[in-house]
């Protein structure tokens, strides 16, 4: 227990001591957030957003970049150096989450640092991009598959639930929905990151009572990384996540779920970021099919912040929620 705890101080020491020069870094490189128009998968204008998001227009973001730089160096640090006999394909769905959805977030933030409209810049589009989100999360899934034996999760009230190979199409969607719930929450300052501290306490108490080091050490590592970036990210923040954050921790987030085998927790410890995206999928799903909104605004956070609520207060009241969430969700997995 004294190797994750020191872990967890050295990695938000090593964070924390360089995100100060990140930040003055991307200033000098002038790559901030720029006023411009946002519109939403329908190409449809988000007058509400731009509008809240005008005062925020020059605030550097790509703290994500610094987080995957430091988490995957120390991981690969801390098992070379606590763990000779590394889970190569544990390790191989952790990274690989890491690198191929923070390098697909990391296009979409060049777009806004330049400006650039969907048509342009080699031509992605949303359903380009959520097509590439299923192409890795199905690579993971087939690792959690055909190497780590993964086909099969167990639901307290109903027992064991085996899919076989249909596994893997299960843990894609885990995957690209919690990317996506991830990406849809990091919209106020601290919002996402404080929710996944909590999430990852609670996924390191489960991985201590499984005796599950190997991944122990990961979020170890990941959590005081997190907690560093979030000192930062606090109302009015100094730096932002973007989508090289948001999409590569949504992924993680994820996978850490899944290699702990408790998919249904999962749900209830990130049931925030569950509310978030059912609340952007209600709003999709009826301008979909009824061509009109089912919600006066969407995702929810921006409805508290149509009514009144301040920024911090709507902040804050999500992070008691999530430790609820993640309250009920620890005693789920306990209990199972």
């Amino acid at each position: 227990m004294d190797r994750i705890f020191g872990l967890i101080i050295l990695s938000f020491f090593i964070t924390g001591a360089l995100l100060v020069p990140f930040i003055d870094f991307l200033y000098r490189l002038k790559l901030q957030r720029k006023k411009q128009i946002t519109r939403d998968v329908f190409n449809q204008r988000t007058h509400f957003f731009d509008k809240f998001n005008d005062w925020k227009v020059g605030t550097p973001f790509g703290g994500g970049l610094l987080v995957i730089f430091v988490v995957t160096i120390l991981t690969f640090w801390a098992f070379g150096l606590f763990n000779p006999e590394v889970k190569f394909w544990e390790l191989f769905v952790l990274i690989f989450s890491f690198m191929s959805f923070g390098l697909l977030g990391f296009y979409d933030d060049l777009k806004k640092i330049f400006g650039v409209s969907e048509s342009k810049f080699f031509g992605l589009r949303f359903v380009h991009k959520f097509v590439i989100q299923w192409i890795f999360a199905l690579i993971i899934g087939s690792v959690f598959y055909f190497e780590l034996g993964y086909s099969f999760f167990y639901i307290r009230w109903f027992g064991e639930v085996t899919l076989g190979l249909f596994f893997i199409l299960f843990c894609a969607f885990v995957i690209v929905s919690f990317v996506n719930a991830f990406n849809v929450t990091d919209g106020l300052d601290g919002l996402s990151s404080g929710l996944l501290v909590i999430c990852l306490i609670a996924f390191l108490t489960i991985s201590r009572n499984m005796l599950n080091s190997f991944l122990a050490i990961f979020i170890a590592i990941l959590l005081g990384s997190v907690v560093a970036f979030l000192y930062f990210n606090i109302y009015k923040a100094r730096i932002w996540l973007g989508d090289v954050g948001s999409l590569s921790l949504g992924a993680v987030l994820a996978v850490t779920g899944l290699l702990t085998g408790k998919i249904v927790p999962l749900a209830f410890i990130g049931g925030v970021f569950v509310i978030e995206i059912g609340s952007s999928l209600i709003q999709i799903l009826g301008k979909k099919f009824l061509h009109r909104k089912l919600l006066p605004i969407a995702p929810l956070h921006l409805y508290f912040l149509k009514i009144g609520w301040e920024e911090p207060k709507i902040v804050m009241r999500a992070w008691i929620l999530g430790l609820l969430f993640a309250v009920f969700g620890l005693f789920i997995a306990f209990s199972g």
